[in-house]
């Protein structure tokens, strides 16, 4: 079996990810193994001995909805959002100058990746248009491009943003221009042939057995069952 955890993975909350993961694993009364890291997601989303993983909504409805089955969506209590949804903050240097949205048109965008919702779609499908995009492999990675003028703006998914507040000095060279209409939360998955019953269970008694550290490291509230439906309704843009 594998198992991964990468969305909000980083080193302070590495450890943190094990212990839950662990508690899943012990709720399962499945024998301990690692989590993955460091292997493309695609080939761990994509794999038949999937036990876990969390993915975006962009990569689920565009190739992964007839390939995984969706366990249910993580509740980070984010505000202005749903349970289990979520929205990008719209950065760019706070010494700017820049005052609305669309000032922003015509800009270079950093994105962690194209086929990302928080990222990418959730942008552009609110109206705006760059004139080029640089990719740069991750929220943090695009945050920075902005901090150093190589992107005008990037769109940082709002739990990734709350994580920079609290760990990155640089986070506070950036302001939030506008923040995207909440869409569909990083759902978990498994395999498709699997039964996602039982691991729905298991991650909702691993939530509830959080101590205060864990908890407050990782936000998780709760495990909300979003339908596919509304996965698959969000619009997806052009990916050049």
């Amino acid at each position: 079996m594998i198992a991964s955890l990468p969305m909000y993975d980083r080193s302070e909350t590495a450890a943190a990810n094990d212990r839950f993961w662990n508690s899943i694993l012990g709720h399962l009364g499945e024998d301990p193994f690692p989590l993955t890291r460091g292997e493309d997601t695609w080939d761990v989303w994509r794999s038949s001995d999937l036990l876990v993983s969390q993915t975006c909504g962009l990569p689920f409805r565009q190739q992964l909805k007839d390939k995984v089955t969706l366990i249910g969506t993580p509740d980070y209590g984010l505000p202005d959002c749903p349970p289990g949804y979520y929205a990008s903050v719209i950065v760019t240097r706070a010494d700017s100058g820049f005052r609305t949205l669309y000032e922003l048109n015509g800009g270079v965008m950093a994105v962690n990746a194209r086929h990302s919702q928080s990222g990418f779609a959730a942008p552009l499908n609110a109206g705006l248009r760059p004139q080029s995009v640089i990719e740069t492999g991750g929220h943090i990675a695009s945050a920075r491009a902005v901090c150093k003028g190589a992107a005008t703006f990037a769109a940082i998914d709002a739990q990734s943003w709350r994580m920079m507040l609290r760990w990155d000095d640089f986070a506070s060279d950036l302001m939030v221009l506008a923040r995207t209409e909440p869409t569909p939360g990083l759902p978990f998955i498994t395999a498709r042939n699997r039964d996602p019953e039982p691991l729905r269970a298991a991650i909702r008694a691993a939530i509830s057995d959080l101590g205060a550290t864990d908890r407050d490291l990782l936000n998780l509230k709760a495990l909300v069952q979003i339908p596919r439906a509304d996965y698959l309704s969000i619009p997806t843009p052009p990916v050049d």
